[in-house]
């Protein structure tokens, strides 16, 4: 059989059929966040999916508290729905197939390829290895640390599990704590303020730049994709946050409120890392002056890397499209950066993704303006941060009816989703017949 043939033999469109596998886990998830055993409390079908939807999506929104809501079953089943979320069923459906000694049909690399962003399906298996590699011992490691701190506050077992958890949701950028304000109770806590940035900063900085570093094979081999990534994030560490520490160093609602400068400058770098998707926070947000959530939106909008467990744009969609404007501010059709070059297919990429993104979250302000009264910074805030599945708020999430929990709902799943993959439901490629001639467009 053919290539073309098998491809036809596929039943529907990769980005649909994982569309599909993210609709059906957070309805699953939702049906067991409602059986009794599940909660704490008596919770409706709009907060079990609600909540199934933000975990699946690794967000962190919550329209209940996490910890008091839910009993150990139903923390467990949103843990999993994050790891789930997070890393993705295919990744999951490989490893086990991998482990039965199952071969990888064509079908099922091109919906991994699909579900890991990837330009060939050719050697999926030896990165899901390594991505599984890194997943646990990070997470593994993240516990341990962790553990430090929440075993002498809470005992061995209760301590333990908010090791585990906060490691789980803190590698996979997801931001569900089990405490009611976060981790604020820690904003000067050394452990914290360094294990968990660590475990979302690696977590979003993408599988296959892992896998390049996982592989040590030096600085020169490294991608281009890896180099433009940890460059991106490095710059998006510093200056977030010394840009939050100027902007907020003597507001009575955030750093303002501690004397001591360490304390201030180990809450700057926790905010400005958490910020881009991992939604943990150690101060209150909804303290913070417009200044700061205007840069804190452009920082969630952005994101963190191209098949990591974050959101966004995604880091280097943001830095193609500054080298594109540069290159055509100089004239140029391709962008030369590490020795490689982008021409306009990449360009092309880039324009479709940020374009669909705009739309979406303009889209979701205004429906949700028009459905919840508020003030305006805090509905864009609460759209942006769903688009970006970053799960910081303004306080208004709660407050969210029906028909608002919705907007935010739907804006969740298309940004853990991916803008590109509504691009390709909206568009269906054909073969183009004829050619037309040249035309001309005054832009600007």
């Amino acid at each position: 059989m053919t290539v073309k043939a098998r491809v036809r033999g596929i039943l529907a469109p990769p980005p649909v059929v994982l569309m599909g596998i993210y609709a059906a886990l957070a309805m699953t998830g939702a049906i067991l966040l409602k059986v009794p055993g599940a909660t704490e409390i008596s919770i409706t079908w709009s907060d079990a999916f609600f909540t199934a939807v933000s975990a699946v999506t690794v967000t962190g929104l919550s329209v209940v508290d996490t910890g008091s809501a839910f009993t150990g079953f139903g923390q467990v089943v949103i843990l999993i729905l994050i790891q789930l979320g997070g890393l993705g069923l295919m990744t999951f459906a490989v490893l086990v197939l991998t482990m039965l000694g199952v071969p990888m049909g064509f079908s099922r690399r091109q919906y991994l390829k699909e579900e890991l962003n990837q330009t060939s399906a050719s050697d999926l298996v030896k990165l899901i290895i390594v991505i599984w590699r890194v997943v646990v011992v990070c997470e593994l490691a993240g516990a341990v640390l962790l553990s430090a701190v929440f075993v002498p506050e809470a005992g061995w077992l209760r301590g333990t599990w908010y090791a585990v958890f906060h490691s789980v949701s803190a590698f996979n950028n997801a931001g569900f704590a089990l405490f009611p304000d976060s981790l604020s109770k820690w904003v000067g806590d050394p452990v914290i303020n360094l294990v968990v940035p660590a475990l979302f900063i690696l977590g979003g900085l993408g599988f296959t730049v892992a896998a390049d570093i996982y592989q040590g094979k030096g600085r020169r081999s490294w991608s281009v994709h890896t180099r433009l990534m940890l460059t991106g994030t490095v710059v998006l560490l510093v200056f977030p946050t010394l840009a939050f520490a100027a902007l907020e160093w003597s507001n009575p609602q955030t750093l303002g409120q501690f004397d001591s400068i360490a304390t201030k400058l180990m809450a700057s770098w926790f905010q400005a890392a958490s910020t881009r998707t991992a939604g943990f926070n150690t101060l209150d947000i909804s303290g913070l002056e417009d200044a700061t959530s205007l840069m804190f939106m452009t920082l969630m909008a952005v994101g963190a890397g191209s098949t990591s467990t974050g959101g966004g744009i995604k880091v280097t969609t943001f830095i193609v499209l500054i080298l594109a404007t540069i290159a055509f501010l100089r004239r140029r059709m391709i962008v030369n950066v590490y020795g490689r070059s982008l021409g306009p297919d990449q360009f092309m990429k880039v324009l479709a993704i940020s374009m669909i993104s705009v739309l979406v979250t303009l889209t979701g302000i205004l429906t949700l303006s028009i459905l919840h009264e508020g003030a305006f910074l805090d509905i864009a805030f609460e759209v942006v941060s769903a688009f970006g599945t970053v799960g910081l708020s303004h306080g208004i999430t709660g407050d969210l009816d029906t028909p608002g929990r919705i907007v935010i709902m739907i804006t969740m799943f298309i940004g853990r989703v991916g803008p590109l993959t509504l691009g390709f439901l909206l568009a269906t490629k054909r073969p183009h017949r004829i050619s037309y001639p040249t035309g001309t467009v005054y832009l600007g």
